[in-house]
């Protein structure tokens, strides 16, 4: 996937990124601004602060000293924010005739081949290996800018200069050609969202985050205190209501691996491939859009209203219990929604960015597995858990 590059740091200015304020460390030619980081690390922020400004390959390939995890590398690709061109680079550069190829970081294919014959090539390697399923090799690369055209011309699947919903209608994909596309994230900068419809129906498909408590939370809030009035105790009312907040969690992993990710099962041909790109599919192809995320209130109530029917006939014997178990359904759909907001676009607490790395990690490695968005329980259940990231094998 074509992405911009990030800027290419001077040394000193790495090298003073070094105070509880801003810290900086490299790994090789990477740099990462870790500074959010340091209240989280298990062993202190102090150990990270002795190489602030300063590479920690060694230290962290140290496994006398202190193993790290795959999740500490993945910590890392989060933060990364661009390069340092040392000695070594900045002598090659001078001496190659184009030292465009090797400077700004990261070099292009001359300029690596212009570093291994000046001996710096250990110091970068953009040759990075990837997960076969989406053509991504970290969760750094949900945010990596798509050139749209070149992407386009590449894969001839959808333009995203263009409203895509007719392109996918008319598109004549194969299923398997659209599943292989629509798994490989893509990145969209020109604007808020990609052109859905191109009409006035736009608007309809956006909707923003806040929009989810400020439409749902006041019918909870009332059919919880219906519930309490007809039901004999507060307890028994705050018990249906909890078994409800439970019963979503299983809703909630249901609907993602049995109706979102019903790839196997999809039809081929375009109605199928179209609802399934309406329903899911969208956000797979493009992650990081931030009005395409959470579901729009009219979807909601469709894919809602079985599961009312279904309260009153499991609790047909009280009219109020079934209420109950149905707002604390819905207050669980409420937090499910806002979570994966937040997972994509927000820095978290200590918990909450474990959750944010394994669901990342379901865009840019596995969509196949990892279908809990709230927790990872169901996913221990049902033998769907992703394991911790490993380093991609290539496709």
């Amino acid at each position: 996937m074509p992405g911009v590059r990030l800027p290419t740091i001077p040394t000193h200015d790495v090298a003073s990124h070094n105070s509880e304020e801003s810290c900086y460390v490299t790994v090789g030619a990477n740099v990462y601004n870790v500074t959010s980081f340091l209240p989280d690390h298990p062993g202190g922020g102090d150990l990270i602060m002795e190489y602030g400004g300063k590479d920690v390959s060694e230290i962290m390939g140290d496994e006398s000293s202190h193993t790290h995890s795959e999740a500490a590398y993945e910590i890392l690709n989060e933060n990364l924010i661009g390069f340092v061109a040392n000695e070594a680079t900045i002598e090659a550069a001078v001496e190659h005739d184009r030292p465009e190829d090797i400077v700004p970081m990261l070099p292009n294919k001359a300029g690596l081949a212009a570093m291994k014959a000046n001996g710096a090539i250990g110091e970068v390697d953009q040759r990075k290996p990837i997960f076969a399923a989406t053509g991504l090799s970290g969760v750094e690369d949900l945010t990596k800018e798509t050139d749209l055209n070149a992407d386009f011309e590449k894969h001839k699947f959808l333009d995203l200069n263009r409203p895509l919903l007719m392109q996918v209608w008319n598109g004549g994909f194969s299923k398997d050609f659209y599943l292989q596309q629509v798994h490989r994230p893509r990145y969209y900068s020109k604007g808020d969202s990609a052109p859905l419809f191109g009409n006035f129906l736009e608007p309809l498909s956006k909707t923003a985050w806040y929009v989810i408590p400020i439409v749902w939370l006041p019918p909870v809030a009332y059919g919880s205190f219906l519930a309490y009035q007809g039901l004999p105790s507060f307890f028994q009312t705050a018990a249906y209501w909890l078994i409800g907040l439970a019963l979503w969690t299983l809703v909630e992993y249901g609907l993602h691996r049995g109706l979102f990710h019903v790839d196997k099962y999809l039809p081929d041909n375009r109605v199928g491939i179209t609802a399934h790109f309406l329903l899911h599919g969208i956000h797979h192809y493009l992650p990081m859009d931030k009005y395409r995320l959470v579901m729009p209130p009219t979807l909601f109530i469709a894919l809602a209203t079985p599961f009312y029917k279904l309260a009153h006939t499991v609790f047909f014997y009280d009219w109020y219990a079934a209420v109950a178990v149905f707002c604390g359904g819905i207050f669980g759909y409420i937090c499910y929604d806002l979570t994966h907001y937040f997972l994509h676009h927000k820095t978290l607490p200590s918990y909450y960015k474990q959750l944010k790395r394994y669901h990342l990690q379901h865009h840019y490695a596995d969509y196949e597995n990892g279908f809990g968005v709230t927790s990872r329980f169901w996913d221990k259940v049902f033998n769907t858990e992703l394991p911790p990231p490993k380093a991609a094998k290539a496709a």
